[in-house]
């Protein structure tokens, strides 16, 4: 008879385990030798200050690809980019099926339509409450209220043992657009002891006591501002949040008010849930086209640019550069958001913008306009007494998120509470055992439109420029050391101030011809040591002056 113990189920973070956003993890069965793995999500972060023009950034597939042969398919959560918008770009080498409900899928085919994708990936719809099978894998996908339709939490179940992944959830018992978190699933899972549970849980609010306030909190608050405001009333929140869009229209409806849509995310995130069914009873909402047309008092403007997009809607309208909107001192516009860590700045420069002509700028700082999608510590107590665990893994967060929801599981009196990073192999049935660092993880840039990694993409030289400027000195010598053309001069990003003392052009200038002088002819000869003379001094000479040493390019050439 086979040893039991030869059958592994293992868990392995590949993004999203101490960081947020790109979430991605991998869940092995079966022997070491000859596992078979599913994969959960695939997910985008990013990029920030410090990957200067890095549009998303990856996880790196390199533990899939070195196990293609024994991946069954991708199976994804809900469709929020953290945990989706790298499927495009990484899933077609695999050939795999894709495992989605219809509102991912369909936000899959869209997003391959309006930016141009040309690899396909094959989608098989998957449907609440109905288990599926993957090779040796059990998946049931269980509903989860979210800011978003059709999140799922899933219980992957196998004869060594259950986990069930949280996804994004929380347990708002009054969501907008979508039913409520199955809890009574939860509490049969719980009840169910014929085999061992492990919790793969969201951590993202974990550091925040109390529970996430209801979508029905968020909605009463948008209806008394849409309600009270004297003119016009303009609301941007993220284009995703189907339920959120769905609050506004019914409140722009009981306030008499029609409803104007601009920005095309939404416009193509509010027609694949009109046809799904999602929308039902939210009458349809005018083109930008027609806003010119109605009363101050009778509109409220639907809009794009939440995170501060320089070409959102609301971005535009702050500069007073949309062709057809334009927004005037007494009217209100609500940001039904919250900025995404890196954005923060683009956030607060359009809301001054609006504030200084006199806009009425109202934030989640000032009313319940916005809530997470994320479960408080209140939330996560229920989950546990809920599902009885045996093990907590701790994922969807940097570090103090993880060590805080660990923590909260350890009080709670969880059995085994694992701090897993990305890297880490987790085996989770039998003994549990956690080998750090264990498979290669990393990241790839999306850099334009090429798919590189960090080393390739150039990033490094391009934060030294930004701190330094770049210096070029071009010149020609001939065999006799004689310098017979230049040197020319090129200077970018270095400061340029007029005044009666020497420039920073003065410095390098008399770098080079003090340095060219101090070299002997025949040994001006030599374009590599000439290179690395003028390099050196002139990094010094501008050093001492500027108080910064700047990126110094020189070409001798030798005719």
């Amino acid at each position: 008879m086979a040893d039991a113990r030869a059958d592994e189920l293992v868990f392995v973070p590949l993004g999203g385990v101490g960081e947020i956003g790109m979430n991605m993890a991998a869940y092995g069965f079966g022997p070491p030798r000859s596992r078979k793995w599913i994969v959960v999500d695939c997910g985008v972060t990013f990029g920030g200050p410090n990957e200067p023009g890095v549009e998303l950034i990856l996880p790196d597939p390199a533990f899939l690809e070195d196990n293609a042969d024994d991946i069954l398919g991708l199976v994804l959560t809900h469709s929020h980019e953290d945990h989706y918008g790298a499927v495009l770009d990484l899933w077609p080498a695999f050939d795999l099926p894709v495992y989605a409900t219809a509102f991912t899928a369909a936000m899959l085919s869209a997003k391959r339509a309006t930016e141009a994708i040309v690899e396909n990936v094959k989608i098989k719809q998957m449907w609440v409450g109905k288990p599926f099978q993957l090779g040796p894998f059990t998946i049931e996908p269980i509903n989860v209220a979210h800011s978003i339709p059709e999140a799922c939490a899933l219980l992957i179940t196998t004869s060594a043992g259950r986990a069930l992944h949280t996804g994004d959830w929380k347990l708002d018992p009054h969501p907008v657009g979508g039913p409520p978190t199955n809890v009574e699933r939860f509490a049969e899972i719980g009840n169910d002891r014929s085999s061992p549970l492990a919790l793969i849980c969201d951590s993202t609010n974990a550091m925040k006591e109390g529970t996430s306030p209801s979508e029905e909190e968020v909605s009463a608050g948008l209806e008394a501002l849409i309600a009270s405001a004297p003119h016009r009333v303009a609301v941007t929140t993220f284009a995703s949040n189907v339920g959120r869009v769905i609050a506004v229209a019914r409140a722009a409806q009981k306030a008499g008010r029609q409803v104007v849509m601009s920005g095309r995310a939404l416009h193509r995130i509010t027609g694949i849930a009109r046809e799904l069914g999602l929308m039902e009873g939210i009458q349809p909402f005018l083109d930008q086209h027609e806003y010119k047309t109605l009363p101050r008092s009778k509109v409220v403007l639907l809009c794009t640019g939440s995170q501060g997009e320089a070409r959102a809607a609301i971005a535009r309208i702050a500069r007073a550069e949309h062709p057809e909107i334009a927004l005037n001192a007494g009217d209100r516009v609500i940001f039904s958001s919250w900025a995404i860590p890196g954005n923060e700045r683009e956030v607060i420069d359009i809301q001054n913008l609006l504030i200084d002509r006199g806009v009425d700028v109202v934030t989640r700082d000032h009313a319940m306009v916005h809530t997470s999608g994320h479960p408080r510590r209140g939330e996560l107590r229920r989950l546990y007494e809920l599902l009885k665990p045996s093990i907590l893994v701790p994922v969807h967060g940097e570090a103090a998120h993880l060590e805080a929801h660990a923590k909260l599981g350890r009080e709670q009196g969880i059995e085994t509470v694992v701090h897993a990073r990305n890297g880490d192999m987790v085996r989770l049935f039998p003994e549990t055992t956690h080998f750090p660092g264990e498979v290669r993880v990393g990241e790839l840039y999306l850099d334009g439109n090429i798919l590189c990694t960090p080393d390739e993409s150039g990033v490094k030289g391009r934060r030294r420029l930004s701190f330094g400027g770049h210096i070029v000195v071009s010149l020609c010598v001939n065999s006799s050391g004689q310098i017979v053309a230049g040197p020319e001069l090129v200077m970018e990003g270095l400061p340029d101030v007029d005044d009666d003392e020497e420039s920073l052009g003065d410095v390098v200038k008399r770098s080079v011809a003090g340095t060219l002088k101090s070299i002997p002819p025949k040994r001006r000869s030599d374009p590599e040591l000439v290179h690395t003379a003028l390099t050196r001094s002139i990094r010094s000479e501008v050093g001492s002056y500027w108080g910064r040493k700047p990126n110094v390019s020189v070409f001798v050439h030798r005719i």
